[in-house]
């Protein structure tokens, strides 16, 4: 293995990790009948805030999916030019 493609493996590890915390965070959308009978209040606050926090997260996980398959696709470039 060459020093590339241990640090590449590292890199791609890194973003594994932080892609499956990010996606841990976000939270599930109740809605509906689900939602009335678990007691999900939703004001107009708690709305506006949550939407804020989940479309962060969300254009998070875009681009760090993004980087990940970046990673993937350097990483066979460099396999293949062995």
């Amino acid at each position: 293995m060459t020093v590339w493609e241990i640090i590449l493996g590292i890199l791609m590890i890194l973003v594994c990790i932080v892609v499956i915390a990010v996606i841990l965070l976000q939270q599930g959308h109740r809605s509906g009948v689900n939602g009335v009978i678990s007691g999900a209040a939703d004001t107009f606050l708690s709305k506006n805030k949550a939407r804020t926090v989940n479309a962060k997260l969300a254009s998070m996980t875009k681009y760090i999916t993004i980087a990940f398959f970046a990673l993937a696709l350097v990483a066979n470039v460099i396999a293949l030019s062995k």
